[in-house]
C-alpha cells in the first residue's frame, strides 16, 4: 500500500486524540486491584460491550478452577476478535487489565484518571490501560478506514498479569487462544517507550526456603534451635558467596535499564517465629495492643525472586541455591531446611528479524521518522506463556509509558504517546494481516 494512502487513517488517528483518552481514564477508574482481583469481571465487560458495538465477536473466559478464581473473585478474561473479508493472518493485541494497589505517596487520586499537562494519571495508566486504551483505538481507526482487512484482529484483556498471569495468559494459552492457526501475531502493549521494542525478558526463578529449628522458653534459648539463625547463615551465604557471582554475570541481550544485564537475586520476605504483631505502649509504658510469646522460632520462611539471564540455564540457577543449603546442612549443626518452588520461566526472545519486529519497526520509522531501539524487559510479562505454552514465536511488547513509572506513585501516560502508538500498532497490524 503507497505510502500516501495510509495518511487518511493516520489523520483519522490524530482526530481521536480526545477518545484514547477518555478510554484511559475510563479504564483508570475501574480499579482491578492484584491481588485480590478486584473489578476484574466489570473491566472485561466493559471492553467487551464496547468491542462488541464495533462488530467483534466477543467471548468472556472465566479461569475456573485456576490461581484466585472464586466467586467473589472471579479471573474473567474478555477476547474480541474481527474477522477481515478474505484469509489472511491474525493479529492479537493482548493486554492486562489487572493493577498493583496504589500505595501511598499519591498527591493525586489513584482511580480518578485525571487529565493534566498532557498526561493521563492514575493506577494503572502507564501500566498498562494505556496500552490497551491505544490498541483498541487503533483497530477501531482500522475497520472505520474502510481498507479491507484480511485475517483478522483480536483483542483481549486478561487478568492476574502482575501476579503469573496463570489465570489471564496462561490460561488462555493451555486452551489454543495463543497458537496458530487461531493467531499469528501478537503485540503486548506494555509500556516500553513509544520508539522502543522488547523482543523479551529475562528468566525467573521464585522459590520459597524454609529453615527449621526447636521451640523452645524464650528464657531458655539453649534449650532450643532457633530457625531465625539458621536463616540468618543461608542469607549470610547468599550475600557473600552467590551475589558476588551474579554481579559477574553479563548478558549480550539488550536488557533495559542496563543495571539489569547482569544477574540479580532479591530476598523478597521473611517470616519466622511467631506471627506478626502490632506493639504498642500507653502513656505509663503499660502494652495497649498485642504481646510477645517467649519462645525460640521452630520455623523461618524466605522467598527469593531470582532473575537469570539468557547465558545462564534454569538447572543451574536452582543447583546453586541448593547446593547453599547442602553445604550449610553438611557444616552447620542442626541445620535443616526444605525447598519449595513457586514459579519458574526461562528468558525469552523473539528474533529482531521476525515478522511482528519487522512490521512494528516500519511503522515506528513511519510515525516518528526515527528508528526504533531493541530491548529486553528485565522482569518477566505475559509473553512467556505464548511463548512457551502456546508455542508461538512471534510476539514482542510494544506500547505507550515509560517502564519506571509502573507500579510508583502518581503513575501517568503522556496523550501523545497514547496517540502515536496507536498509530504505530495499526501500521503494524496492516503490514501483519496483509493488507499492507
Amino acid at each position: 500500500m503507497p505510502t500516501s494512502d495510509l495518511d487518511p487513517l493516520l489523520a483519522r488517528i490524530d482526530a481521536k486524540r480526545d477518545e484514547v483518552t477518555a478510554l484511559t481514564q475510563d479504564l483508570v477508574r475501574i480499579p482491578t486491584i492484584n491481588p485480590p482481583g478486584d473489578a476484574y469481571e466489570a473491566c472485561a465487560r466493559f471492553l467487551g460491550e464496547r468491542l462488541a458495538k464495533r462488530g467483534f465477536k466477543v467471548e468472556y473466559v472465566r479461569a475456573t478452577g485456576g490461581p484466585g478464581d472464586s466467586d467473589k473473585y472471579p479471573r474473567t478474561n474478555v477476547v474480541a476478535r474481527y474477522e477481515g473479508t478474505s484469509k489472511g493472518e491474525c493479529v492479537h493485541f493482548n493486554s492486562h487489565i489487572d493493577v498493583v494497589e496504589a500505595g501511598s505517596g499519591w498527591t493525586l487520586e489513584p482511580f480518578g484518571g485525571e487529565v493534566k499537562d498532557g498526561k493521563v494519571y492514575g493506577r494503572g495508566s502507564c501500566d498498562m490501560k494505556g496500552g490497551l486504551a491505544s490498541s483498541v483505538i487503533a483497530c477501531e481507526a482500522l475497520i472505520e478506514s474502510g481498507i479491507a482487512l484480511p485475517g483478522a484482529l483480536e483483542i483481549s484483556g486478561t487478568v492476574d498479569e502482575e501476579s503469573g498471569g496463570f489465570s489471564g495468559v496462561g490460561y488462555l494459552a493451555e486452551r489454543g487462544y495463543f497458537s496458530k492457526p487461531r493467531v499469528h501475531h501478537v503485540i503486548i502493549p506494555e509500556p516500553l517507550g513509544v520508539d522502543r521494542i522488547c523482543l523479551g525478558h529475562r528468566g525467573v526463578y521464585w522459590a520459597e526456603v524454609e529453615t527449621k529449628g526447636r521451640i523452645a522458653h524464650g528464657s531458655m534459648p539453649f534449650l532450643g534451635d532457633s530457625a531465625i539463625n539458621h536463616m540468618s547463615a543461608f542469607i549470610h551465604l547468599l550475600e557473600t558467596q552467590l551475589a558476588p557471582k551474579l554481579a559477574q554475570r553479563h548478558t549480550r541481550e539488550p536488557v533495559e535499564p542496563p543495571g539489569a544485564r547482569v544477574s540479580t537475586l532479591n530476598i523478597n520476605s521473611i517470616h519466622g517465629g511467631q506471627l506478626e504483631q502490632r506493639y504498642a505502649v500507653d502513656a505509663r509504658g503499660w502494652p495497649t495492643a498485642d504481646l510477645p510469646a517467649p519462645t525460640v522460632a521452630h520455623s523461618c520462611r524466605t522467598v527469593l525472586d531470582r532473575r537469570f539471564i539468557a547465558e545462564e540455564s534454569l538447572d543451574e540457577v536452582k543447583r546453586e541455591i541448593l547446593d547453599m543449603l547442602q553445604e550449610l546442612q553438611r557444616t552447620r549443626p542442626g541445620f535443616d531446611f526444605h525447598i519449595k518452588e513457586i514459579m519458574s520461566f526461562v528468558p525469552t526472545a523473539t528474533p529482531q528479524d521476525a515478522p511482528v519486529v519487522d512490521a512494528t519497526a516500519r511503522a515506528i520509522a513511519r510515525v516518528l521518522g526515527r528508528e526504533p531501539s531493541y530491548i529486553s524487559s528485565p522482569g518477566t510479562y505475559d509473553q512467556k506463556h505464548i511463548v512457551r505454552t502456546g508455542k508461538l514465536q512471534d510476539c514482542i511488547a510494544y506500547g505507550p509509558g515509560i517502564l519506571d513509572l509502573a507500579h510508583q506513585p502518581d503513575e501517568y501516560v503522556g496523550i501523545q504517546e497514547l496517540v502515536d502508538s496507536a498509530k504505530i500498532m495499526a501500521l503494524a497490524a496492516l503490514k501483519l494481516c496483509g493488507a499492507a
